[in-house]
């Protein structure tokens, strides 16, 4: 572990979705994690205690709310009220992965708007700010009346490529939403992009149409937010490769991975998937074809910053 951090009224905290990235995230700023036990009860309500007194504390709590989602969630919640109740000076969330994101519209009638029902518990629960990452939609900031600092893990995904000698680059989107995420990694890399034009009939189903940009004998790289069923990924690596790119790679900052994603991505034509750890990846979603990438040092720069009041967004620069 690093030097002890110079202060100790700033407080590191895990729960359990996420437990080796905190570790990381603490060595990294200096500090052990804090002291606390989550126990379920034999109906599945969840029990926390906080081992050491917060009292006049600036505490940052590490958790993802990837699956099981609810639990996760709850567990969050439910550590955010016993730190209020504690007399904690902040409480601030760092969520490497949000789930709900996607959740963020009507996208039809009588549909709820999950996102900001997150970030309505938050709040209430005793949240002060919250830092995350690569949120699935931008506007999720404005869902809260809170701080909120937005990390991107795109610089570390794009540092990895350039470390790796590849040519005659394309850096593909592969829905037109990630248009700005894939422009950035292109601007980095001094490569053109490509989009993906698909439609999606219905969630965790898409069909390639067309490829818009030049893909023939280079090197693609697909960049993504989160890869879930990995269904839209790897008929997108197929499309390319039918378009006559060389190879394809593909990467991005949530692996959900779900359902038949590491078969998927195992039997696909993708030669490589990078991926970061905003989620904790079990060892049966372990494969030969997949890298990846901490972002320990970005949350561990954000949290230090926070505490001493520094700029989050000059991270970037």
């Amino acid at each position: 572990m690093a030097n002890q951090y110079p202060n100790d009224k700033l407080k590191i905290f895990s729960l359990t979705a996420n437990e080796p990235l905190a570790k990381e995230v603490a060595d990294q700023v200096g500090l052990p994690l804090g002291k606390l036990s989550v126990k379920r009860f034999s109906d599945g309500e969840i029990q926390i205690n906080i081992d050491e007194s917060i009292r006049g504390c600036e505490v940052f709590v590490i958790q993802s709310t990837s699956n099981p989602v609810n639990d996760n969630l709850m567990e969050l919640l439910i550590m955010l009220d016993a730190l209020m109740r504690a007399s904690a000076r902040t409480i601030n969330v760092v969520m490497p992965y949000y789930g709900y994101a996607r959740q963020d519209r009507k996208a039809s009638s009588r549909e709820p708007i999950t996102a900001k029902l997150v970030a309505n518990l938050l709040e209430k629960a005793g949240a002060d700010r919250v830092i995350a990452v690569d949120l699935h939609a931008p506007q999720i900031q404005g869902f809260f009346d809170i701080p909120i600092d937005h990390l991107i893990a795109e610089p570390i995904l794009t540092e990895y490529f350039q470390g790796q000698g590849l040519e005659d680059l394309v850096i593909v989107s592969p829905d037109h939403g990630g248009v700005t995420r894939a422009r950035k990694m292109a601007d980095r890399m001094k490569a053109p992009i490509a989009i993906i034009d698909k439609r999606r009939p219905r969630p965790n189903v898409a069909e390639v149409m067309n490829i818009v940009g030049n893909v023939e004998g280079k090197t693609a790289i697909l960049i993504d937010d989160i890869i879930d069923t990995a269904g839209t990924i790897t008929i997108a690596a197929s499309a390319l490769i039918e378009s006559g790119a060389k190879e394809v790679y593909a990467c991005c900052s949530h692996p959900v991975l779900s359902g038949p994603a590491i078969e998927r991505i195992n039997n696909s034509k993708i030669k490589q998937l990078v991926i970061t750890n905003s989620i904790k990846l079990p060892e049966s979603k372990q494969s030969p074809k997949i890298k990846q990438l901490s972002i320990a040092p970005l949350l561990a720069s954000a949290i230090i910053r926070v505490f001493e009041n520094k700029s989050v967004s000059t991270l970037f620069e």
